[in-house]
């Protein structure tokens, strides 16, 4: 039997790296994306295709690519993103487009590139990599929270739209894990004289502290691969510590602002 095939988007690093590895030692398929392939000279841990999930035409000639070389696509896993943090006031609004354009847009390029071929198919995965972040508005990361949770939600109306296609969506909200996501996420300087200045440093010192000491990235590849192997996919997965996944569960059983004051003692101490 032909083995399955998959394209991993932002797989050069990462968690996307680490899915890329193990579902290849899995015997799939592989195939991941990059923005700038001559970056990786070297990279052979699988096949790299150069993407740039912002570019619809960068994202149909990949896709194009893609299905030269294989014929076919099984799995689509959108994880390529960017980190933001800072306070909404103190945001470029250039640097909220960007991180909505690549979060948000930049998987809908993909899934609209695939979707053609999926439904011929009459057959095909795809995985929304979100974040447990996307479902709270977490204090000096409430950008990026909108453009996860944006992702979670496009996802329930994309999977009754193509529900009779034979195409299966979901979304996996991963916490954090021990990942070079801080080297690329664009956080608005710490400034002097800034209202929010001593806040956003302690806040930020915090996002850097959890992400190092994150968990294994290969937890996320193993829970994509089982979703893989699932008939019919839920509509939500999450992957990360008992407590990130619990402050989910949290959130919708006790009131809206007890919650609030939980996180405002977070921000503050």
């Amino acid at each position: 039997m032909k083995p399955k095939t998959v394209l991993i988007t932002g797989a050069s690093s990462g968690i996307g790296k680490a899915m890329g590895i193990y579902l290849s030692a899995k015997g799939y398929r592989v195939y991941g994306t990059t923005r700038n392939l001559s970056k990786h000279p070297n990279f052979s841990e699988f096949a790299l295709l150069e993407m740039d999930v912002k570019n619809p035409e960068s994202v149909q000639k990949a896709i194009s690519e893609f299905l030269k070389q294989e014929g076919r696509i099984d799995v689509v896993v959108n994880n390529a993103g960017v980190g933001i943090t800072g306070a909404l006031e103190e945001t470029p609004n250039k640097e909220i487009l960007n991180a909505f354009d690549t979060n948000f847009n930049g998987p809908l390029n993909v899934i609209k590139a695939v979707l053609p071929q999926m439904r011929k198919q009459k057959s095909g995965l795809i995985i929304n990599i979100t974040s447990i972040a996307g479902y709270m508005g977490l204090p000096y990361r409430g950008i990026y929270c909108a453009t996860k949770g944006s992702l979670e939600i496009i996802t329930e109306s994309l999977r009754i739209e193509t529900r009779s296609f034979g195409i299966h969506l979901t979304c996996l909200a991963p916490g954090d894990f021990a990942t070079n996501i801080a080297s690329g996420r664009y956080h608005a300087p710490i400034r002097e004289g800034s209202p929010y200045r001593d806040n956003y440093k302690k806040i930020l010192t915090a996002i850097d502290k959890d992400v190092d000491n994150g968990g294994n990235p290969i937890e996320v590849a193993k829970k994509v691969h089982r979703i893989m192997q699932t008939k019919n996919p839920k509509v939500h997965y999450k992957v990360g510590s008992f407590l990130q996944r619990f402050s989910i569960v949290l959130k919708r059983i006790i009131p809206d602002k007890w919650y609030e004051m939980l996180l405002l003692k977070y921000s503050q101490n």
